[in-house]
């Protein structure tokens, strides 16, 4: 019962609250650092941790849900590797909340959901959670400068 809750509860988030959040109207600014968000997650999904870590600035700080402290590029860049070496994204949907920009930076919050498939035991998992990106622009490019954020535990 929990389970079908659960998957209720992700289909409910990934059908039904984009139309509500996608209704207003983003700026161009906004939706500018929207493409750089689906260009960080496009890059994940490719299983190359590189083209991944390129989206963060060597300031960057990460602070997961499951870190007790948060992780700099160095630490998460080697957490990015084991995990992109033993699975991949199948699919993924964000679906953001809040947009903020001021010039060369800004954050977003938004909540995600991903199908994993474990490479060696061919097991595939869905989760979920929330993120909150801090983001600047470097180059032409919106790079994260920090996050915080993770899965949502399902019980």
């Amino acid at each position: 019962m929990v389970k079908l809750l659960s998957v209720f509860t992700i289909l409910f988030v990934v059908i039904l609250l984009p139309a509500n959040s996608f209704a207003q109207q983003w700026t161009s600014e906004q939706r500018d650092v929207w493409a750089g968000e689906i260009k960080i997650w496009d890059a994940l999904q490719s299983g190359n941790s590189d083209a991944f870590m390129s989206y963060m600035d060597d300031s960057y700080v990460d602070w997961d849900y499951r870190s007790t402290v948060p992780e700099n590029k160095s630490n998460t860049s080697k957490w990015m590797g084991n995990y992109l070496k033993n699975n991949s994204i199948i699919l993924y949907t964000i679906t953001p909340f809040t947009i903020w920009v001021k010039g060369d930076f800004a954050y977003v919050h938004y909540f995600y959901s991903e199908l994993d498939k474990n490479i060696v035991s061919g097991k595939e998992e869905q989760s979920g959670g929330n993120w909150t990106d801090i983001l600047m622009k470097k180059d032409g490019k919106w790079v994260l400068i920090g996050d915080h954020g993770g899965r949502i535990p399902t019980k």
